[in-house]
């Protein structure tokens, strides 16, 4: 594989989605990930429709470009072939608590005895420092935590009951966080040498992505206000609907909301009305404005807003469904969605990474592996002979690909 991580092998020992997502984008990137799974192998497998035990759909599109060994960590040959393969990798990533990973004896101080190079990095629920640090972690928690949950019932007409985002959002932010922080430290790792452990809590990194738009007046001390984004809060801002469908627009600055509202029939109501002032007193007033522009939009079809925010050069978008959206025709001009021939899953779809390099450009990923599928030929790179191998397997160390 090409890319700009060409040459990094990466030490994969998650489960689920937060670290699988970070490991992913490590090998879209270019770096040889191995995926090091228990020897009933990671849970995720079991997660959707599958033609085959084990290759569930979720585990397809978070575990593409990487290789998998099967080892038992908690038998001691697990955790010695395991230690002998970090030698000769740059990264090991892990969401297993850290009192686990101290239990299996793979520590970041017994790894970096084996390899003080190595860039350590834990995805973890909580960081080590508070109260909260020895506590599980998975999506939804951190959705309730860290105000999402709150945030996204509020207007409901449910008595403004939590509800959860749809999305795994907490998993994938976090993945990409630890993406980020990963590539940090091995870029000081090439400047000085030195590797590191890198700790990637949920907990805070999404409390710092929630409370970047929401702490509002709580930056100043004392508060100036009780916080929260007053637009994002709006019960206005959402798709509008029109006279036979929906439409997604965001009208923000001065020359949009002149623009549109001249679009709109409506050429006076910018200078005229003291409240589209400005973007301040937009701010203030945001729930009158946005059910003005709701009763304005409920007045035409859909196609006609997009021509009429399309000839005004104003942001319009569809509202997909999951239906809609895999036929959207800038997704497939781009290349977006691709098919694969899968060795054992036959045909299947497969999404692009986002991030495009000029001088680097990633080949094509291998395909999700197997459980255990390159046991072997992982052993023999980390120097095991033969004779080893077969110890390992007889001895339930590690499992062959079934």
């Amino acid at each position: 594989m090409a890319g700009p991580l060409a040459g990094v092998r990466v030490l994969d020992l998650t489960t689920v989605l937060v670290g699988p997502y970070c490991t992913q984008v490590l090998a879209e990137m270019g770096a040889d990930v191995l995926k090091v799974e228990a020897p009933e192998g990671d849970v995720v497998r079991l997660i959707g429709p599958a033609r085959h035990p084990g290759m569930g759909c979720m585990f397809l599109t978070v575990n593409r470009g990487k290789r998998s060994i099967a080892l038992d960590l908690k038998r001691p040959e697990g955790r010695d072939a395991l230690l002998r393969l970090a030698r000769n990798a740059d990264v090991l990533v892990t969401n297993i608590r850290p009192r686990a990973m101290a239990r299996l004896g793979l520590d970041h101080e017994a790894v970096r005895a084996a390899n003080p190079r190595i860039v350590y990095a834990s995805v973890l629920g909580y960081g080590q420092d508070g109260p909260y640090a020895a506590q599980p972690a998975y999506d939804d928690l951190m959705q309730g935590a860290t105000g999402i949950a709150a945030l996204n019932g509020r207007g409901t007409g449910e008595d403004e009951a939590p509800r959860y985002v749809p999305l795994a959002m907490a998993d994938r932010i976090t993945g990409l966080a630890a993406v980020g922080a990963i590539n940090a430290a091995l870029l000081h790792r090439e400047r000085t040498g030195e590797g590191q452990r890198v700790e990637v809590p949920m907990f805070e990194t999404m409390a710092g992505f929630v409370l970047g738009d929401h702490l509002g007046g709580r930056v100043f001390d004392a508060p100036l206000d009780a916080g929260g984004y007053a637009r994002l809060l709006s019960p206005g801002r959402r798709p509008y609907r029109t006279r036979d469908g929906h439409v997604c627009t965001m009208i923000y600055n001065d020359r949009q909301w002149r623009d549109f509202c001249a679009a709109a029939g409506l050429p006076d109501l910018v200078s005229e009305d003291p409240r589209f002032a400005s973007h301040a007193t937009r701010t203030e007033n945001i729930d009158a404005i946005l059910a003005m522009v709701e009763r304005v939009f409920a007045e035409r079809d859909t196609a006609e807003w997009v021509k009429i925010l399309e000839e005004a050069d104003l942001p319009v978008a569809p509202v997909h469904t999951l239906d809609s959206i895999v036929r959207d025709p800038h997704l497939a001009a781009s290349g977006f969605f691709a098919t694969e021939e899968h060795p054992t899953e036959g045909r299947l779809v497969r999404m692009a990474p986002a991030a495009r390099f000029s001088a680097t450009e990633a080949a094509a990923p291998r395909p999700a592996p197997r459980l255990g599928e390159h046991g072997e030929e992982v052993l023999r790179e980390a120097g095991y002979a033969e004779a080893e191998i077969a110890a390992l397997f007889a001895s339930g160390a590690a499992r062959r690909a079934g």
